[in-house]
């Protein structure tokens, strides 16, 4: 791990040594969570905080520890589960990814990087993270902690682009050590060191194990200077009458008459594009006119 104070290699040491005293427990890093509960919480952390993906996901493993539980559940049933979590497509993806890996690897979350590709649902980031996380490979795991770590430390900019990039990735990769399981831990420390240190609003540089190192940190922490980052609204949105609609669908044991659906939210108009829109991504089925179900 030598190199020069600005080197990405001369980070490794300080983050890692961080982590070890640092991090935070949590049940999927565990020696014995195993492939699938990794799995699991990737899916359930995509733009989820972890203080609500902890029920969630305790609940998740207790009733489908295995991919073959779930998959032997109907796809309604994943979306129920899935509650309050928001972006509900996740768990009919996850619940795709299930069925694939009972199909195809037999029952088992391939160790497979290509093999994880495959899988529904399961972009770059997720077979990275789950490639690395589960079975200790070598693998840039990029997520929006740890592009802002590396465009800070390695960069000198406050802030990393709005979107991921190509650039991002060939970044990532000059920083990931050489051998597999410093690699691996390097991963989750340096997504850690973003998540609670090296924050997007507020970041503690007092308490960073990399502020003699960071290129920012260096240049006078110059503010971010790009393009308006616009916080998501929810309130009023078509994504909050999406939620009410399955809110009404996941209390109810069988179908639900249109009727209970349209008591849900005052505008009419909103409220039938976003019943459209929940049929037309599979997450509600319509068994007439006048009733709906999750899907079965």
């Amino acid at each position: 791990m030598s190199g020069s104070p600005h080197s990405p290699a001369a980070l490794h040491a300080p983050v890692l040594e961080w982590y070890a005293a640092n991090a935070r427990v949590l049940p999927w890093r565990e020696p014995d969570a195993g492939a699938w509960a990794v799995m699991v919480s990737e899916f359930m952390l995509q733009q989820t905080p972890v203080n609500r993906v902890l029920p969630a996901y305790r609940a998740w493993l207790e009733r489908w520890p295995k991919p073959i539980d779930l998959a032997a559940e109907p796809p309604g049933e994943a979306v129920r589960a899935w509650d309050r979590l928001g972006y509900p497509r996740r768990a009919l993806r996850l619940h795709a990814a299930a069925q694939a890996i009972v199909e195809r690897h037999s029952g088992e979350v391939p160790d497979d990087h290509e093999a994880l590709l495959a899988l529904p649902g399961v972009g770059t980031y997720t077979a990275a993270a789950i490639a690395s996380f589960a079975f200790g490979q070598r693998h840039a795991v990029v997520d929006t902690n740890v592009r802002r770590v590396l465009a800070r430390a390695l960069t000198g900019v406050a802030q990393p682009t709005i979107s991921p990039t190509a650039a991002d990735q060939r970044l990532a990769m000059s920083a990931l050590p050489a051998d597999e399981p410093t690699a691996a831990r390097w991963a989750v420390a340096s997504m850690e060191l973003g998540a609670l240190i090296c924050t997007a609003r507020a970041p503690r540089c007092d308490d960073c194990p990399i502020r003699s190192q960071c290129a920012w940190v260096l240049a006078g922490s110059p503010p971010y200077d790009g393009p308006p980052r616009r916080g998501q609204t929810y309130e009023g949105t078509d994504r909050q009458v999406r939620g009410r609609l399955l809110a009404v669908l996941r209390a109810a044991a069988g179908a639900v008459p249109k009727k209970a659906l349209d008591a849900c939210w005052h505008d009419a108009a909103q409220r039938e594009r976003a019943l459209d829109g929940l049929v037309a991504d599979g997450l509600v089925e319509p068994l007439s006119r006048a009733r709906y179900r999750l899907p079965g």
